[in-house]
């Protein structure tokens, strides 16, 4: 099964949180948490459309800026949704710096923020040829736990605590279509975006007489080859399973009502991204800090039946000493 969403850690684990979920066959992706995200090249950070902040600790915030900075000039909309206060915490960023010039620019570029209450979401919109100036929107959207739902995929958050508000998130694909390459290669057919347009006509049960049109993404012929859905499902190109799960959480503490919620929420996650800031010797100045030692990661791991755990963002006190983190959370994300 070839996944069609595709996670990576921006930063090695001593630095700043950022995680990347690229889209495959597609020029998107999406950011949980926006640490310095100075490591990406410039045409990854340009398919981003989408950064969910867990909270606005400077370590996991500050990449904002820079993002902003790259998207200056394009037409581009970028989507924010963060805790309570993020609508304050973009525009006072923004506020930061001079706009005199941008009515100068021919494109426009729009940020869309999305802040998450517990039963409400409010929403403002910060437009470049405005200045940046806040527009809040009156209407307070019904909200339970779904910040993002499309035809492939759903993005879903929890309230945690680190002293703070603090969300965490995880990115569920409705289902897995897969496509047969090896029955794309007996047909003679090519790879490339026209799979994204089955796969969506799949989602939405179209028709078998639904028009389907095969192209390479580097092709000259602007026709392509037309067929239909039926064509397609008679061929075996596909079949469907379930889908991925991706869950991402950080800086919170080892109490009850976190852990509950938690394994509830990243239960059977395919990949779970979890902070694992301590080793468990320094378990009294990881509650002290609100975080969590790398046997308690693995721990709510094991709970959630996570599928895989990546530890990260370690205190830079055990800078040499990563390994053992790793195995600490290893040993107790794999114990019976």
């Amino acid at each position: 099964m070839t996944p069609c969403f595709h996670p990576r850690l921006v930063n090695g684990p001593f630095h700043d949180p950022a995680l990347y979920i690229d889209f495959l066959y597609q020029n998107r992706a999406i950011l949980f948490d926006i640490g310095d995200i100075s490591a990406l090249t410039t045409k990854h950070i340009h398919k981003i459309t989408d950064v969910f902040v867990t909270h606005t600790h400077m370590d996991h915030f500050i990449g904002l800026d820079y993002l902003i900075r790259l998207f200056l000039g394009r037409d581009k909309r970028l989507s924010i949704y963060g805790p309570p206060r993020i609508i304050d915490n973009v525009a006072g960023k923004l506020s930061a710096y001079t706009w005199n010039l941008v009515d100068n620019f021919e494109n426009s570029f729009e940020i869309h923020v999305f802040e998450s209450h517990t039963d409400h979401i409010e929403k403002a919109i910060l437009k470049c040829h405005n200045l940046f100036q806040k527009e809040m929107c009156l209407e307070k959207a019904p909200f339970k736990d779904k910040l993002l739902d499309e035809d492939e995929f759903s993005i879903h958050t929890a309230f945690l605590d680190h002293f703070t508000p603090c969300l965490t998130f995880c990115l569920k694909e409705k289902s897995h279509i897969n496509i047969k390459k090896d029955v794309l290669d007996t047909l003679g057919l090519p790879s490339g975006p026209w799979l994204n347009q089955l796969k969506t006509a799949i989602r939405q049960q179209e028709p078998d007489n639904y028009p389907i049109t095969i192209k390479a993404k580097s092709s000259d012929d602007s026709q392509g080859q037309k067929t239909t859905l039926g064509w397609v499902k008679q061929k075996g190109l596909f079949t469907i399973s379930q889908g991925q799960k991706i869950a991402y959480v950080t800086d919170i503490g080892y109490t009850q009502e976190n852990i509950s919620r938690l394994t509830s929420f990243a239960m059977d996650a395919d990949y779970l991204f979890c902070e694992a800031a301590f080793l468990e010797e320094d378990s009294q100045l990881a509650k002290k800090k609100c975080h969590l030692t790398a046997h308690q990661a693995g721990l709510i791991a094991r709970q959630a039946n996570a599928r895989k755990l990546i530890p990260f963002h370690f205190s830079p006190r055990y800078q040499g000493r990563e390994d053992l983190i790793y195995k600490e959370a290893e040993r107790s994300f794999t114990s019976s």
